[in-house]
């Protein structure tokens, strides 16, 4: 099939970007979003001109760096898959499509399609770890955890931290990324000791980045590949309110 596509090019943070049109000719159904994306920088090497900019690592849905809005949509039309998951069938001979960045002030433009998501890194630098010393690794069964406990660490710990939440929410807030990595250890025991200094900080470093506030549009949720669920939003809620109410 043949698409059109307009994408948006811009040289530098500081530069004026544009979105520039290109054609995008005998395109498999088969292939990826980013395989088309190399067939188009491919016949624009040809030509001697430059290659459109944009970010992937494993290809495999686990890295999150494949950061793309397709049409408006944050990683494309097709439900809970990144960039690199999203295949050609999805569209139709003669679409035309529209590729941005990530859209949010604390994700400034590098080039094209490539933004700088680093702002998420210092959120999980402020408190997303744990350094609580544990010991040796214990046996599995030693540390009684509650099954749902555990189930709601696990299905935290999905998150990739590819930023498609910010992106989809018209605050660029980053609380379901945040509410995500605060949760994963709040319900677990080794998380607790320092439970109260952790939401804190990893919420004030939040603010300071320039994310906005959650206003329940529910487009995080929708818009994550990995199916994150608002309830984690809560759940930093009362995470942080406690932190309040202990003095933290």
């Amino acid at each position: 099939m043949n698409l059109t596509l307009f994408v948006w090019r811009q040289s530098g943070p500081n530069e004026k970007g544009k979105l520039e049109e290109y054609e995008a000719k005998n395109v498999s159904p088969d292939m990826s979003f980013l395989e088309m994306l190399d067939e188009v920088n491919e016949a624009l090497i040809k030509e001697g001109r430059d290659t459109i900019a944009f970010d992937h690592d494993c290809r495999e849905g686990i890295c999150g760096t494949c950061c793309q809005t397709i049409n408006g949509q944050p990683h494309g039309p097709h439900d809970g898959t990144t960039v690199c998951q999203l295949h050609m069938r999805q569209f139709s001979d003669g679409d035309v499509i529209y590729i941005e960045p990530w859209r949010a002030k604390a994700f400034p433009i590098i080039k094209d399609l490539v933004v700088d998501r680093s702002a998420l890194d210092r959120i999980i630098q402020a408190g997303g770890f744990t350094s609580a010393s544990t010991g040796g690794v214990p046996d599995a069964n030693a540390v009684l955890i509650p099954k749902p406990e555990a189930d709601l660490a696990m299905d935290a710990a999905e998150c990739i931290g590819c930023g498609a939440c910010i992106a989809s929410c018209p605050n660029a807030s980053a609380m379901l990324f945040t509410g995500a990595k605060v949760s994963q250890l709040a319900h677990l025991p080794q998380g607790q000791v320092e439970a109260a200094a952790r939401v804190c900080a990893m919420t004030e470093q939040a603010l300071k980045d320039g994310f906005g506030n959650c206003t329940n549009h529910y487009e995080c949720q929708a818009a994550c590949p990995k199916g994150i669920d608002v309830k984690f939003i809560a759940k930093l809620n009362r995470e942080y309110i406690k932190a309040q109410l202990k003095g933290a």
